[in-house]
C-alpha cells in the first residue's frame, strides 16, 4: 500500500508541475502575441525586437531551470548524464541543485533588466544593449562550448552531438543580433 500512496504523491507532483509550467508558457505566448501586435502597430523598432525575441526564449529557459531542471530541452540540465548521477550523492545533487537556481537567478535579472530597457530605454541605449549581448554571448566560445564538446566526445551529454546543436544556436543567436545592429546602424 505505501509504494501506491508514494507513486501517486509523485503522480500528484507531476501533474502540478505541469500545470504550473503549462501557465507558465500560456503567459509567455501572451508576451509572444503582444509583442507581435506591437511590431504591427510599429511601435517597437529592430533593436526591441531583437531584445524581446531573447526575453521570450531565456524566459523559458528560465521557467525550465526552475521547474523541470532535468528537461533535455532549452537549457534543462538533463542532457547532462551526470546529472542523474549526482542523485545518488545528497550533497552534490543539492549543490547541482542549487547551481541550476543561481544561474536561472542570474538569468532572470538580466531578463527583467532588459525589459526594463525595451520599456524606457532611448534608441542609443537599446543600441549598446544589442552590442553588450553579443559580447555577453561570444563568451560561450571561451569557456563553456569547449566543456560541452569535451563532455559531448567523452559521451557525458545526451544526446551525442548536442554541444554542436548549441554551437549553431548560439552562433545564430549572434548573427541576428549582428545583423540587427548593421541594418538598425546602416539603413
Amino acid at each position: 500500500m505505501p509504494a501506491t500512496k508514494g507513486k501517486k504523491s509523485t503522480i500528484d507532483k507531476d501533474k502540478k508541475r505541469s500545470v504550473f509550467v503549462g501557465i507558465q508558457f500560456n503567459c509567455i505566448l501572451h508576451i509572444l502575441y503582444n509583442i507581435i501586435e506591437c511590431i504591427k502597430e510599429k511601435i517597437m523598432d529592430l533593436l526591441s525586437i531583437a531584445i524581446s525575441i531573447f526575453i521570450v526564449l531565456e524566459t523559458l529557459n528560465i521557467i525550465l531551470l526552475y521547474f523541470s531542471p532535468s528537461s533535455k530541452k532549452g537549457n534543462g540540465v538533463g542532457v547532462f548524464n551526470t546529472y542523474e548521477k549526482s542523485k545518488e550523492s545528497p550533497e552534490i545533487h543539492r549543490f547541482i541543485k542549487y547551481l541550476i537556481n543561481w544561474v536561472a537567478g542570474t538569468k532572470l535579472i538580466f531578463i527583467l533588466l532588459l525589459i526594463v530597457i525595451i520599456i524606457t530605454g532611448t534608441q542609443t541605449t537599446k543600441l549598446l544593449t544589442v552590442g553588450a549581448l553579443i559580447l555577453s554571448i561570444l563568451s560561450f566560445y571561451w569557456r563553456l562550448y569547449p566543456a560541452i564538446r569535451e563532455m559531448d566526445s567523452e559521451g557525458e551529454i545526451t544526446p551525442r552531438g548536442y554541444s554542436k546543436t548549441l554551437f549553431i544556436m548560439i552562433t545564430v543567436f549572434i548573427a541576428v543580433f549582428a545583423g540587427t545592429l548593421v541594418i538598425t546602424l546602416f539603413f
